[in-house]
């Protein structure tokens, strides 16, 4: 399996799921919107339409998981989840010490973990960046958004199960 902070890794479970969705957001969602919009532009002025600028707004919602759906699945190594050996990679559930508490989460993308309890990291995140490739009992850093250096200790890896 790749460890390509640009490659996705999915359950073959969540590519499909994934990929139903883009399919559905590509012709059905497409064909709906623009129909909304067609009726919402023969109701008169765009400028005081509510219709109107809803449809619009939806669209672009539309497009943007059309856009994402395509990245992850256009990226994506499917396939098992890796057997850990005590190193962080995406796929694994890891379990860290950060600002005095214990954490644990998933180290991949978060449409894998949909539909769980588990909360999802990307590798590409700070937190992920921090601890990629970091193994049991290291520590790694990365900066708050107020720019204040945040230490994360590797408690634990295992491996990621539905």
């Amino acid at each position: 399996m790749s460890n390509d902070a640009a490659t996705t890794w999915l359950t073959q479970d969540a590519y499909d799921r994934l990929s139903s969705e883009l399919d559905q957001l590509m012709t059905t969602g497409r064909h709906e919107i623009a129909k909304k919009i067609q009726e919402a532009r023969e109701e008169g002025d765009l400028k005081e339409n509510g219709g109107y600028h809803a449809a619009k707004e939806e669209q672009g919602r539309i497009e943007a998981r059309i856009d994402r759906l395509q990245n992850i699945l256009a990226t994506a190594t499917v396939g098992e989840a890796p057997a850990s050996h005590g190193v962080v990679e995406q796929g694994v559930i890891v379990r860290v010490l950060l600002k005095g508490d214990e954490k644990e989460f998933l180290l991949g993308s978060g449409e894998i973990a949909e539909g769980t309890e588990i909360t999802a990291y990307s590798p590409t995140s700070p937190i992920g960046g921090a601890i990629m490739g970091k193994k049991v009992g290291e520590t790694g850093s990365f900066y708050d958004p107020r720019g204040k250096q945040v230490e994360v200790k590797v408690l634990g890896v295992r491996n990621f199960s539905l």
